[in-house]
């Protein structure tokens, strides 16, 4: 049984006997799927595709002095670039410029020949290493594209192809200068509104200055040296008007020794009515009015004032009276009111202020007093009359300043609270100017950017290689179309013939016999020919060279017509012989 599994095995002669038997069918499977693949490669109609490459030059004046408002990066602004430049209404206006996509606008709708073109059109980066400034690394960085577009015509993908660069560049432009454009608007806007913003709050300080024109933070020094100079004033006043009264005392004592009319030993009767005038205050001052010697003192001075025409002078009473109440105040604050030189001076005040009414209802109130002739009581009057208008003027002075001090010690007390507002408005003042000023130079740089992007002088695309008319179709690979027929024809011709083999149930040769009598043959008898069969055989063999001929000849005649020249191609490779035989 080994030995007969052993010769069962299938050798080389079994499948060149099955091949034979088989060719045929080989033929027939390899040859139309063959065919099949000969009219794919030269029915299928050719593809051109144009195409332009565009390089990005940076600008040409250096950054250091000019700074672009343009900042995105390259492959950036090209994808958005081509977002717009492939937007409905563009390529709807070439499709329409040019009659493209004629027999799919029939049949196709609008997006659909929309997105067919958009995957017709080919944009390809082109990247270099190149060294970061900021980072001082190598980055790769795009420095061109390649813009092209396929089509059935050579002729309208050049057109479109150079459509579409127009495009590109135009819209690089654009965008550029409405990029510059827009950034110098939206800073000039801004600072208008900054500018706006300023002149309100200058005014705004010029009226909390002009509202608080005393109480500013800068003026809190300058009030409390003035607080602190009127204060040193009035303590030089109170000294003054102290001395004054000392002086005014002293000038009353004096004056109090002289006779107001001439000189001598003897009292005249003024020095005399002087003299029981004072007696008549002090005695009024300890007894009361009705009292015997009060009564007898105050008879004899309204004979004198007679005799002398020297009446007492309402303004001199009320004089004295202000002196006495002065007096009085002071030993209040001194004394009790049970205290005896307070209740004298009371009963003196009461006396006083009852015979200036008497003297103001009696007909000669007004009546003229004599006017003193003596010297030195003139002299001394004067010099006393001079120290109480000092005085008052002194007092006067004093209460204004008084009131210059309560007035500076309130701007002091409102000073606080006005820094707080003043230092709001000018702390806004100070910021919005300052960022004014920075809005300022970047305006600047942007109106410069502007200019140079208006100029182009600033980062461009130019057409270093503009697209030409398409002298070879890109596609199919026709080449690469018959190797693959020609493989797929030979395996499933192979593979057909190896699928009605396994299918085949006759018993063929020897090793078919012994397998089924299990056991081996004594004789094999050759199979004999007739001359019929020869004959066909021969005429077989003449198509099968025929058609191989003839294969070959619509081959080459389509590969001359659709691909190339044959002549071209020898010479081609003739050339590339002559190379590698070189090498």
């Amino acid at each position: 049984m080994t030995e007969l599994a052993l010769e069962q095995t299938l050798d080389f002669g079994d499948y060149l006997a099955a091949f034979k038997r088989r060719r045929g069918l080989i033929a027939l499977v390899a040859g139309i799927i063959l065919l099949l693949g000969l009219i794919t490669a030269f029915v299928w109609p050719p593809t051109y595709q144009a195409s332009a490459t565009i390089l990005i030059e940076e600008q040409e004046i250096p950054t250091e002095l000019i700074q672009s408002t343009v900042t995105s990066y390259a492959a950036q602004r090209i994808q958005v670039i081509s977002q717009r430049v492939m937007s409905r209404t563009n390529l709807l206006e070439v499709i329409e410029k040019y009659d493209l996509y004629e027999r799919d606008r029939r049949l196709k709708t609008i997006e659909e020949v929309l997105l067919d073109m958009r995957e017709d059109i080919n944009l390809d980066m082109i990247n270099a290493e190149v060294m970061d400034p900021r980072t001082g690394r190598p980055t790769a960085a795009t420095i061109a594209f390649t813009l092209g577009y396929k089509s059935e015509s050579p002729q309208q993908a050049l057109q479109v192809a150079n459509e579409l660069t127009t495009l590109y560049l135009d819209e690089n432009l654009k965008s550029r200068t409405e990029k510059a454009a827009e950034t110098y608007d939206f800073l000039t806007i801004e600072s208008d509104r900054l500018s706006d913003e300023i002149v309100r709050l200058e005014k705004e300080l010029a009226e909390f200055k002009n509202r608080n024109i005393n109480t500013l933070p800068e003026l809190r020094d300058l009030n409390a040296q003035i607080l602190e100079r009127t204060e040193r004033e009035i303590v030089d006043l109170d000294t003054q008007i102290r001395n004054l009264e000392e002086r005014k005392i002293y000038l009353g004592g004096q004056l109090a020794l002289l006779e107001p009319y001439g000189s001598g030993d003897v009292m005249s009767p003024s020095a005399r009515l002087e003299a029981l005038r004072t007696e008549y205050i002090r005695l009024a001052s300890r007894y009361s009015p009705d009292h015997p010697d009060v009564s007898r003192i105050k008879r004899e001075i309204r004979a004198l004032e007679k005799d002398t025409g020297q009446g007492a002078s309402v303004d001199d009473l009320h004089a004295q009276l202000r002196q006495l109440r002065e007096q009085l105040a002071s030993a209040q604050e001194s004394y009790t009111q049970e205290h005896p030189d307070v209740k004298t001076l009371q009963r003196q005040v009461a006396n006083l202020e009852t015979e200036i009414r008497e003297l103001s209802a009696s007909p000669d109130a007004g009546r003229p007093t004599a006017t003193p002739d003596n010297p030195a009581y003139v002299n001394l009057d004067t010099q006393l009359a001079a120290a109480d208008s000092e005085i008052r003027s002194l007092r006067t002075k004093r209460a204004q300043l008084v009131d210059k001090v309560a007035q500076y010690e309130q701007r002091l007390v409102q000073t606080p609270k006005s820094e707080q507002e003043y230092r709001a408005i000018a702390r806004d003042l100070e910021n919005s100017s300052r960022r004014y000023q920075e809005l300022r130079a970047k305006q600047m740089t942007a109106e410069v950017a502007q200019e140079m992007e208006k100029e182009r002088k600033g980062e461009k695309f130019t057409l270093i290689d503009p697209a030409i008319l398409p002298e070879e179709p890109i596609s199919p690979n026709r080449p690469a179309i018959i190797f693959l027929s020609l493989v797929l024809a030979m395996g499933a011709g192979l593979g057909s013939a190896a699928v009605r083999e396994s299918l085949d149930q006759a018993v063929r040769g020897a090793k078919g016999l012994a397998g089924i009598i299990q056991m081996a043959p004594l004789a094999v008898i050759p199979y004999l020919s007739s001359d019929a069969e020869k004959k066909s055989g021969k005429r077989r063999r003449y198509l099968v060279l025929v058609s191989i001929v003839a294969v070959i000849a619509l081959a080459l005649t389509l590969v001359h017509l659709f691909v190339s020249p044959l002549d071209v191609m020898w010479f081609r490779g003739m050339r590339k012989v002559d190379q590698v035989i070189g090498e």
